[in-house]
């Protein structure tokens, strides 16, 4: 059972209309609660933690995004899930493109969110250092606080939202059985992940998609450029593009009702496709 090794919810009940939800990087099946419970009225949404996050398994290699598809597959077929919408964000959509090129008769839509095919092979080390400045076991939840209140500014310089980030980081710390605060997920998983996810390009996989796309860019993301955005709808028509204003990478966080209503109306359009 491949299932036993992830945790993940289903919520609605509308079987002919789903739609699978992919966290990006350091994220969690909860950071997705907010947009699914919008949308189960009318769909069936499945939110899960992918390996190395959350309350999913933790191995010590395979965190391609190829494995992370081949998770992504394994756990839709077992849950009898054939066909479905897919929604990822960030290094989420990453894997979500990857899915859509390999699987492409499994979907019906694909929405990807604030993330493009380019590769940055030393962005990991942003991600490594970052998580390297927070000095995590920490003793209390007040320690924990104090640390990004008053610290984590001085011992680091973020691309993000210093606000956005520092709330971020504190919700992917919980508190562990003997009582201190750690991470959620594997550090050396999410190392992992960047370098993995970097090592190819996948602008073949965006000029191949077959069904509905739609793409989803924070006006002031510090990941996803604008050219990089346009050249996307240029090169597959299939694409369809939307812009959320002043917002950075996080934009169902950020933004969510902004999200959610073009999410919507974007599966509203293409439901029996």
């Amino acid at each position: 059972m491949h299932l036993d090794n992830f945790h993940y919810s289903v919520l609605g009940t509308n079987t002919e209309q789903r739609i699978v939800f992919v966290h990006g990087l350091m994220a969690f099946a909860a950071n997705w609660r907010k947009i699914a419970g919008r949308l189960e009225s009318e769909y069936q949404c499945l939110i899960y933690d992918q390996r190395g996050h959350g309350r999913s398994f933790k191995p010590e290699s395979g965190y391609s995004p190829e494995v992370l598809a081949e998770d992504l597959d394994k756990i839709t077929t077992e849950l009898g899930w054939n066909k479905f919408h897919l929604v990822g964000h960030s290094m989420g959509a990453r894997v979500a493109m990857v899915f859509a090129n390999r699987y492409p008769e499994r979907l019906q839509t694909l929405t990807l969110e604030d993330m493009g095919p380019d590769i940055q092979p030393e962005s990991y080390k942003y991600y490594e250092n970052m998580l390297n400045r927070v000095p995590t076991p920490f003793a209390s939840k007040e320690d924990l606080k104090s640390f990004f209140d008053h610290e984590f500014l001085k011992v680091f310089t973020p691309k993000e939202d210093p606000k956005v980030l520092a709330g971020f980081l504190q919700a992917n710390i919980e508190e562990k059985p003997n009582g201190q605060y750690d991470w959620r997920f594997s550090k050396q998983a999410i190392v992992d992940i960047v370098k993995e996810g970097h090592v190819k390009d996948r602008w073949l996989e965006v000029s191949s998609f077959k069904m509905p796309v739609l793409l989803v860019r924070g006006e002031k993301s510090h990941i996803f450029t604008r050219e990089v955005f346009d050249k996307m709808l240029q090169i597959n028509p299939m694409i369809t593009g939307v812009e959320v204003p002043d917002t950075g990478h996080w934009v169902h966080y950020e933004k969510f009702a902004e999200f959610t209503d073009a999410l919507r109306d974007f599966l509203e359009s293409h439901k029996q496709g």
